[in-house]
């Protein structure tokens, strides 16, 4: 099953930018994914296990890394585009 992942990571950090490219750069580095950024967002399309594991890896990186994060995430089944 694909799906689609609206994410937005807020480090409560001062630096807010470089935790924010590390987290897309490591998300695009996982095979079969596709991810595409915008100024408010990162969406992550594929297939529904392949998403999970990646999101589920990065966000406990990230989560260790940073004294204090959120992510905000929507999840949509059966995307339209591929």
């Amino acid at each position: 099953m694909k799906v689609a992942v609206d994410i937005s990571l807020y480090p409560l950090t001062d630096d807010l930018i470089p935790p924010i490219l590390d987290v897309i750069e490591r998300l695009k580095s996982h095979a079969g994914l596709y991810v595409d950024t915008n100024t408010m967002s990162t969406q992550i399309r594929g297939e529904y296990d392949d998403v999970m594991a990646a999101l589920n890896g990065e966000i406990k990186t990230t989560f260790e890394s940073l004294p204090k994060a959120v992510f905000v995430m929507k999840i949509l089944n059966n995307p339209i585009a591929d």
